[in-house]
């Protein structure tokens, strides 16, 4: 299978484009085990689905989610029956995941969790976003990997951290050894909220609030509004947490609506990417 890579992207330093027949995917520089955080491009699905969508429940024909899987599971020589995903609630539940979570893909009855962990090899760590902040951590020491699903909620209730933390309380990891990658997510420059986000900012990262947002004027509304970097508030709490090694993808799935798929951009009309890793056998 032909594979080409696109370092080309100067403002997406640290991540690699993966062009595979068709599909297109991102890699992190920094995490050496098979990885990946998808596009929109390269499936078979249509109209507002086009093309690559992951999501199963999102009204897409289930046929063309199922191709779609085996697409993207061929690039990476993995096998669909090795995802192991769950139930998205924007909470803190983290699920130690071992080979008994897998062949769970197509099935309904997913355990509630944003955060998966393993260090079993052999289960592919999957979680599923659409604007929301996709982390993946990899201790190349303990060979342990984990999979966060950050939004907002989950952000400022620290689920990075947890996860560390949880790493290693179960699998011995130093905060030393665990390499970060901070996947396509809504950026600054497009996540207008209001004071609420803001408030759970202040009370959860203290001090640091400041760094991750800016006040402006709605230009329609005339209204106070706050623009929020995500992007900046997990790197902080995962700095936190002991992990330097950290790398942040500069590419905004609002702005990048074309390549990513995006909630807001796209007012709930759409599919889904992932971001998933392996441990390799």
């Amino acid at each position: 299978m032909k594979k080409n890579i696109n370092n080309s992207n100067n403002l997406n330093l640290g991540f690699r484009e993966i062009t595979s027949n068709d599909l297109v995917y991102m890699i992190s520089q920094n995490i050496n085990t098979t990885h990946a955080f998808t596009t929109r491009i390269g499936g078979v699905s249509s109209n507002i689905y086009e093309s690559l969508n992951l999501a199963q429940r999102s009204g897409d024909d289930i046929e063309n989610v199922r191709t779609n899987y085996s697409l993207i599971c061929s690039a990476l020589n993995i096998s669909p029956d090795d995802i192991v995903c769950s139930n998205q609630v924007h909470g803190t539940n983290i699920r130690v995941v071992t080979q008994h979570d897998c062949g769970m893909l197509y099935k309904t009855n997913s355990h509630e969790a944003d955060a998966l962990i393993t260090q079993t090899p052999g289960p592919a760590l999957m979680v599923f976003t659409a604007d929301c902040v996709p982390v993946l951590l990899y201790d190349p020491v303990k060979k342990a990997a984990g999979a966060v699903h950050a939004g907002w909620r989950s952000t400022v209730a620290n689920i990075v951290g947890k996860t560390v933390n949880k790493m290693i309380d179960e699998f011995g990891c130093s905060p030393s050894d665990i390499r970060a990658a901070v996947g396509p997510c809504i950026s600054k420059c497009c996540f207008e909220t209001g004071s609420d986000v803001i408030d759970a900012l202040k009370s959860n990262l203290k001090d640091n609030a400041i760094n991750c947002f800016t006040e402006h004027k709605n230009h329609e509304t005339n209204e106070k509004k706050y623009l929020v970097d995500l992007k900046e508030a997990n790197r902080i709490l995962l700095k936190n947490s002991g992990i330097e090694n950290i790398v942040i993808s500069d590419e905004c799935t609002s702005c990048k609506n074309d390549k990513y798929w995006s909630h807001r951009k796209t007012a709930g009309r759409r599919g889904s990417q992932v971001a998933l890793i392996i441990i390799e056998k």
